[in-house]
């Protein structure tokens, strides 16, 4: 096979998926079936391209492929004639809006598909995995991970939560007004989750900067759903913010730069400059929420830009705040680290010693922090023992080599 229609029909799958799976599952109701469909149709993409050449729209030709799939097996299946008759009509009108002036363009419906799978019938600790695959085409095993579950269990999940999509016929469609402000946080929670794994996945690897990316879009294209929702703005100026971060995070030689040490000169100031409006606009209504606490928080970092110090105090307030709102792991490990820098080390690790033993064993974050914090209180043998920790518990090679360094030091402390 010529690497170029392969590596062509890679590129289609990672940057349409979730766009072509919303679009077929939209019309026939069914996200199982549009992803059979969409699979057999790459495959057929992978046998004919090598042979034909890759088509001036290789997404179109994918799509009418998937469409073609799903009608046969829709046949083959016993299918109300009524439900099918709707079902072919809706393709061939989307096929004709397709051809028209020979445009091949169809509508981005990831919108739709993220409501139906946040919707209430489904089960609320599914949904920001099951919006991870099908609108963002994760591998189970790669959610798996992310949850800290079994690839089998995560599989049988997603698999219950598209059947029940299709035989509670939940609708794709953005709720009306009254509905909204209970499926918002379900979407808002799920679209940060994508962004975090883009974030999270560093190390060089394209598709996870696609993922970021991809995040980004989700929340710009809810935003011009819902302008007037303050929450959706700081989730979009909270990943912006952390966006405009991303080349600082590794230096010259790819080594991991934790953030309070990065180059400000390396930051996008036209990046963090917008996620600055979006939540200047967000406090104007008045409803602060822990998006928008997240996205100040950020703020308060990108200041260092122009003010050459980072404001603990304020960072303080602003994650009591956050865990007064949403007391995640996360936020109350955070919220150690910056009291420990705002006011000692010995008062963060009090804070870290509140947290329950068995949530934070192999919660890699609080072992780094911790071994930062006793290394500052210059216990630096318990500094060694947390260090060891936080590497063993690392994916990120680069976050490794970073901690492995710090536990050099600590142990260079120790002997002298």
């Amino acid at each position: 096979m010529p690497p170029d229609a392969g590596r062509a029909a890679e590129q289609v799958a990672r940057q349409s998926y979730g766009k072509l799976i919303a679009f077929l599952a939209a019309r026939s109701r069914d996200v199982p079936a549009a992803e059979d469909a969409l699979s057999e149709a790459l495959a057929s993409a992978l046998r004919v391209w090598p042979e034909r050449g890759v088509p001036d729209n290789p997404e179109a030709w994918l799509l009418v492929a998937a469409r073609r799939n799903l009608m046969q097996a829709a046949r083959h299946r016993t299918v109300a004639a009524k439900a099918q008759t709707t079902i072919s009509l809706a393709f061939e009108e989307a096929e004709e809006r397709m051809n028209e002036a020979g445009k091949a363009v169809f509508p981005d419906e990831r919108l739709k598909l993220l409501f139906a799978c946040t919707h209430p019938a489904i089960d609320s600790s599914v949904h920001t995995a099951l919006m991870l695959q099908t609108i963002l085409g994760i591998e189970a095993r790669t959610i798996a991970r992310a949850f800290v579950v079994s690839p089998e269990a995560m599989s049988q999940r997603l698999v219950r939560a598209k059947v029940k999509i299709r035989d509670a016929g939940i609708p794709f469609a953005v709720p009306p007004r009254p509905a909204l402000s209970g499926r918002l946080a379900a979407v808002l929670s799920a679209i940060y989750a994508a962004y975090g794994l883009g974030w999270d996945g560093l190390d060089g690897e394209e598709e996870h900067h696609s993922l970021a990316g991809e995040a980004i879009w989700l929340g710009r294209a809810l935003l011009a759903v819902l302008p007037d929702e303050p929450e959706a703005i700081g989730l979009l100026s909270l990943m912006l913010h952390c966006e405009a971060r991303r080349s600082a995070r590794r230096d010259s030689d790819g080594r991991y730069v934790p953030l309070d040490e990065q180059d400000t000169a390396a930051w996008n100031a036209i990046m963090m400059t917008e996620a600055d409006e979006l939540l200047r606009k967000a406090g104007g209504f008045e409803r602060f929420g822990p998006f928008q606490c997240q996205a100040a928080i950020q703020s308060v970092h990108a200041a260092r830009r122009l003010s050459g110090k980072t404001d603990w105090q304020a960072l303080t307030t602003l994650y009591a705040a956050l865990v007064m709102m949403r007391p995640t792991l996360g936020a109350r490990v955070s919220q150690a680290a910056v009291i420990g820098r705002a006011s000692s080390a010995a008062a963060g690790l009090e804070r870290l010693d509140q947290l329950d033993a068995r949530a934070i064993a192999s919660y890699q974050p609080y072992w780094a922090v911790r071994a930062f914090l006793l290394a500052e209180a210059g216990d630096d043998s318990a500094a060694v023992d947390a260090y060891i920790a936080a590497i063993g518990l690392s994916d990120s090679p680069a976050v490794r080599d970073f901690l492995i360094g710090r536990l050099e030091k600590a142990r260079q402390a120790m002997s002298g």
